[in-house]
């Protein structure tokens, strides 16, 4: 996946949730998305939409709501929070962090700077920290030089990232979270199931991300797998029960993806 790449998923991931904010009843309100998404992100919505359906933003909807509580639940206990592959999350500008929350943003370099440059004007709701950083790499050094400390129980957020990584990149990343968490920790990730990869009804859709240089690669129908191999443990839902608990989900269909929500006890693997 290119840099350039990057910057366009951000882009329109930043344009679904302006959308959503948009409406009379939204599942969450974000003040920043339009400016952060721009004509650019406007434009890709629409093609997306024209693509493949109206219904190929729901995930993305849901899972900001979703990600948005059980961030403020980890937080409760974790003050120290790091959002991988942040792209143009507003989450530290409009969640109501809990007093001494320190919140860690790594992404591309240049996806954080044209963050900061849109919100150069705004006050975050927490102590920020922004870390340019290649995530198929060794990040982990730079992420405690910027602040974090392994001894302190840290929630992390993996929001919309996995699909676009090979299976050993993938591994790669859990054991560098896993080797920065004291227990405590929590870990929150996405994933799309392996089925939806070869299924008939996602074609346009990844045909359309595969064109624009950000093919999806990897995908399992045991998501919890991931953490549980380091120890944590690990709590899946399909993202078709909050969405229709959301009412944004028909009521027969699968979610085709998972949340999972893992705990690092102190008798996990280190």
């Amino acid at each position: 996946m290119t840099a350039e790449a990057v910057a366009r998923t951000a882009v329109l991931v930043a344009a679904i949730r302006a959308k959503e904010s948009r409406r009379d009843r939204p599942l969450f309100e974000d003040p920043f998305a339009a400016r952060l998404a721009g004509d650019a992100g406007r434009e890709m919505l629409a093609r997306m939409v024209a693509e493949a359906g109206e219904q190929s933003t729901a995930q993305i909807v849901v899972r900001t709501r979703f990600w948005d509580e059980a961030l403020l639940r980890a937080a409760q206990t974790a003050r120290q929070v790091v959002i991988l592959a942040a792209g143009l999350d507003a989450r530290a500008f409009r969640l109501a962090w809990p007093p001494g929350t320190t919140v860690f943003e790594v992404d591309q370099p240049a996806v954080i700077a044209a963050k900061d440059g849109v919100l150069a004007d705004e006050q975050p709701r927490c102590a920020r920290v922004t870390l340019g950083a290649d995530l198929a790499g060794d990040w982990s050094a730079a992420v405690t030089a910027a602040g974090l400390d392994p001894s302190q129980p840290t929630a992390w957020l993996i929001e919309g990232l996995l699909q676009y990584l090979d299976g050993d990149a993938v591994h790669r990343l859990f054991d560098r979270v896993d080797a920065l968490s004291a227990p405590g920790s929590v870990l929150l990730y996405d994933i799309v199931s392996a089925t939806l990869l070869t299924a008939p009804a996602m074609a346009g859709l990844l045909a359309a991300m595969a064109a624009q240089g950000s093919p999806w690669l990897f995908g399992s129908d045991a998501p919890g797998e991931l953490a549980e191999s380091l120890g944590w443990r690990a709590t899946v839902t399909d993202v078709a029960e909050p969405g229709a608990a959301f009412g944004r989900w028909p009521a027969a269909a699968t979610g085709g993806g998972f949340f999972v929500e893992a705990h690092k006890g102190p008798d996990a693997q280190r």
